[in-house]
């Protein structure tokens, strides 16, 4: 699977992405890349998980049982979509040297879906709206994550990956905080709201999503301007997507034939799929079950994001020592344990002191994925194998919402319901134990001990 630079054909040796730039540009690249990540986390904590998900489920949907469903109908929908679209995008990307391009083209399709939440009334006949407008905008998210995970390899100084990825996933959750409390305390917490905003028509709540569209924009576009490039071989449309689908298949074949690679990919799409219910349906889960209000679940949101942020920046600390693989095992681990205590407690006070400590392993968990998968990529495929990457988080990505949305029909409790969490993590995490620790394709000479993201 491995591809050494000298076996590389002279054209793909001539790619901008093989090329290390300037130290200068490399540098702002760098940055940018780390800034990226939080331009693009209020997306989770302002759409999809504190604010309109809760929004939509108490205010817009008939009821908070068939808001769930809704939701969970919306995001497997949105699923199926990532799944079909990611890899060939990304190998399409690969053939035509449009990396940067592709990844404009879903950060201003996120923005613009996101910013149209806006128009969300708290009324039922918004409701069809509103969940197309968030499944477009899940697309554009994940998709775009695959072009912007591929850059790793790029920005990220030999033996820094680990640091690297998780200092841009605690900057992540650093993000996600403030534009958070931002929210808070200057649109939804004020007596008189700002502008004019009505209560009646929840409009400080609804002014939270062009918020998180225009701070998109203003964090978010120096990236794929930065890494703009002209590739050094000019191919029309044609010749990009049909090189790209072979390239695809070649790449598909190559992870096949790599254990290591195949057994992780699989781990990934399992342990994957109870993250995403997780980060989908947690806040909805506090509402419902516990019977927070609006206030209390970004007050959630906020502790969550801090707790996260310190996991993110002290795990990137070492994992560069104690290998990705260690600190995914013990990250799915601590999650399955008290994801599990906090499907049996009663006691709202029980609930903050277990879903605090959660969000110390949701950081660490990701980014060290990001970073195993970055040590398989070769320059030449990296888009399509992180396409793929992306492809084993969603490939089953509407399972997960699927399964919740049919137990929690079935015996109307939500509780019963966000169950399927730890199916899913208990899965992954036994099958991620079969992956060697040592993988093949690192930048960096793999310890025994070492994790590899």
């Amino acid at each position: 699977m491995t591809v050494a630079p000298a076996a590389l054909p002279p054209r793909l040796h001539a790619h901008p992405d093989a090329v290390a730039p300037a130290s200068g540009r490399r540098r702002a690249r760098l940055i940018a890349w780390v800034v990226y990540d939080w331009a693009y986390s209020p997306f989770n904590t302002l759409v999809t998980t504190f604010v309109f998900a809760t929004y939509f489920v108490r205010a817009v949907a008939h009821d908070v049982a068939a808001g769930t469903a809704d939701w969970a109908f919306a995001q497997s929908v949105a699923g199926i979509v990532i799944a079909l679209l990611a890899a060939p995008l990304g190998a399409v990307a690969d053939r035509g040297g449009l990396r940067a391009q592709m990844l404009l083209l879903c950060t201003l399709i996120l923005a613009g879906c996101t910013g149209a939440l806006w128009f969300i009334r708290p009324d039922a006949a918004w409701a069809s709206t509103a969940l197309v407008l968030v499944a477009a905008a899940t697309v554009a998210y994940e998709v775009g994550l695959s072009f912007y995970n591929a850059m790793l390899l790029e920005v990220a100084p030999p033996g820094r990956m680990g640091r690297v990825s998780g200092l841009a996933w605690g900057a992540g959750y650093v993000g996600g905080l403030t534009a958070l409390v931002l929210c808070l305390f200057l649109l939804i917490q004020p007596a008189v709201p700002p502008f004019g905003l009505g209560r009646a028509q929840a409009e400080p709540v609804r002014a939270a999503m062009p918020f998180a569209a225009g701070w998109l924009l203003v964090f978010g576009l120096p990236l794929p301007i930065l890494a703009w490039h002209r590739p050094a071989h000019r191919r029309g449309v044609r010749d990009a997507v049909r090189g790209g689908m072979v390239s695809l298949g070649a790449t598909v074949r190559g992870v096949l034939r790599h254990p290591p690679l195949r057994l992780f990919l699989l781990a990934r799409m399992l342990y994957s799929d109870g993250l995403t219910v997780l980060f989908a349906f947690g806040a909805i889960y506090a509402a419902g079950t516990f019977g927070m209000g609006t206030r209390d679940v970004m007050l959630l949101g906020i502790g969550l994001n801090i707790t996260a942020g310190l996991g993110a920046l002290g795990f990137a600390l070492v994992e560069d020592r104690i290998g990705a693989k260690s600190v995914i095992m013990v990250s799915l681990f601590c999650l399955i344990v008290l994801g599990g205590a906090l499907l049996v407690v009663r006691s709202v006070t029980l609930f903050w002191v277990l879903a605090l400590p959660l969000g110390l392993f949701i950081g660490p968990a990701q980014s060290a994925s990001r970073c195993l998968m970055a040590q398989f990529a070769p320059p030449r495929r990296r888009n399509a194998l992180f396409g793929l990457y992306a492809l084993s988080g969603r490939v089953t990505g509407f399972a997960g919402p699927a399964a919740l949305a049919t137990v929690t029909a079935l015996t109307g409790s939500q509780r019963a319901g966000m169950g399927v969490v730890l199916v899913f993590l208990v899965a992954g995490t036994a099958l991620l134990a079969t992956v060697p620790s040592a993988q093949p394709g690192s930048r960096t000479p793999a310890r025994p001990a070492r994790r590899s993201t």
